[in-house]
């Protein structure tokens, strides 16, 4: 069934229908003959012509979002809230406006908190389980949202269930300066460093808004290059056409046809890309980015849980040395060092705000045989909070960053004032 007709039938139940209105009144089967009726009478108004097959896949989509959530679904469709947290059936958490908070929707049982997780696994049309023998999944729902499930006996009070709703609303680099997440001045550091080819990581804590930073500012790649994302679960968001995506595959119920990150990242490089982008290293896959890098493919984007420029640097480090590498803690700093020109840290702060809390250059000093972080940016807390906003600004360090060259080389319009320091 073509999506172009799902989000159609979609857009008419909301637009020209009581759908949002009488859908938590309805039954299944009054669902269901609700959905046919207004499939009859949108064929009517626009002269479509709509097989049986799809009317029936039309109808088992649409009743199966309305009913998979439960009583998730009001907050599903709060859109002030960014994230869901259900801790057994009976203890639902919300975050909403970067303050988590308690809510009063419970579940009937665990029982029924299981079969409604199965329920949204089935809807995502993800082709992952979850069940005693793999009690876990991490997985995505078409809408974009992130969900992850935990069952017993990993988890000792019922299945847990977290959901991280896709945000639509901020997409682009301008958004992310109208919520004050950024000045100018950074911004424009940072498409320059887009459009150099710059490789560059996003870092921050869970929640801290990295992966959004990053869809942003990818959107400032030239629309000629080729682009290849490499992700264990969807959730990059790229604008560009020439955009080729690539999933990780967790093994079958034998234990055999996995098909990890660093896979996909060896395979990657054989497809002739301008840019790889990875959605979020945590192993292996380190030591194969660094080695392209090195090797002639800039340009790299990827996402690192880290709560800092250091600690961020040191886990690239640590990941390399995962991998059982013959080669010492230095020459793996060295390698690092070399290959990323600049770590940007997201960080959410007490007030509620996310804001981009150091832009960072890094650098190899070969005289010294030492790694270098030096902070182009970083947000300085001057006071407490105010009318609930805390009081502080960025400050710029005005020293000439080490990837500077890029910009010259790839003829990128820079202000020659930005910096004025050796």
């Amino acid at each position: 069934m073509a999506e172009d007709l799902r989000d159609k039938v979609n857009r008419y139940l909301i637009n020209s229908t009581e759908f949002l209105k009488v859908k938590d009144q309805m039954t299944e089967d009054q669902l269901r003959a609700f959905v046919n009726r207004s499939i009859d009478d949108m064929i009517n108004e626009q002269d479509l012509e709509i097989s049986m097959e799809e009317r029936g896949a039309l109808i088992k989509s649409m009743v199966s979002a309305v009913l998979s959530l439960g009583p998730l679904r009001p907050l599903m469709e709060d859109e002030t809230i960014t994230e869901i947290m259900v801790n057994g059936y009976d203890t639902i958490y919300i975050q909403r406006f970067g303050k988590i908070e308690k809510t009063d929707v419970k579940f009937e049982s665990n029982a029924a908190l299981a079969h409604t997780t199965q329920k949204i696994l089935a809807t995502s049309e993800s082709n992952k389980r979850c069940d005693e023998s793999n009690p876990y999944v991490d997985f995505s729902l078409r809408d974009g949202s992130r969900v992850n499930a935990i069952l017993p006996p990993c988890s000792l009070m019922g299945p847990v269930l977290t959901i991280r709703k896709f945000k639509e609303d901020i997409g682009s680099t301008q958004q992310l300066l109208e919520i004050k997440e950024l000045n100018d001045a950074m911004h424009e550091l940072l498409v320059a460093g887009m459009k150099s080819k710059c490789n560059v990581i996003f870092c921050g804590a869970t929640g801290a808004g990295k992966t959004t930073c990053m869809n942003c500012f990818s959107t400032h790649i030239p629309e000629e290059e080729r682009i290849i994302t490499i992700e264990d679960t969807p959730e990059l968001n790229l604008m560009q056409d020439h955009v080729v995506r690539l999933q990780s595959k967790p093994p079958n119920i034998e234990g055999k046809g996995e098909i990890t990150m660093a896979d996909l990242f060896t395979n990657s490089l054989r497809m002739r890309p301008d840019r790889i982008i990875i959605g979020e290293i945590r192993g292996k896959e380190m030591l194969d980015l660094i080695q392209s890098i090195s090797s002639g493919h800039s340009g790299s984007l990827a996402i690192v849980h880290a709560e800092s420029p250091e600690d961020c640097f040191s886990r690239m480090v640590t990941m390399m040395l995962m991998t059982g590498i013959r080669l010492s803690n230095a020459e793996l700093q060295k390698q690092v060092a070399r290959a990323v020109d600049m770590i940007v840290h997201v960080e959410l702060y007490n007030d509620g705000v996310r804001r981009i809390a150091n832009i960072t250059d890094v650098v190899w000093d070969e005289e010294k045989q030492k790694t270098y972080l030096h902070d182009i940016w970083y947000w300085k807390q001057t006071g407490d909070m105010v009318d609930g906003v805390l009081q502080g600004d960025w400050v710029k360090n005005r020293r000439i960053p080490s990837f500077m060259q890029k910009f010259i080389k790839h003829r990128v319009e820079f202000p020659k004032d930005y910096f004025d320091k050796e």
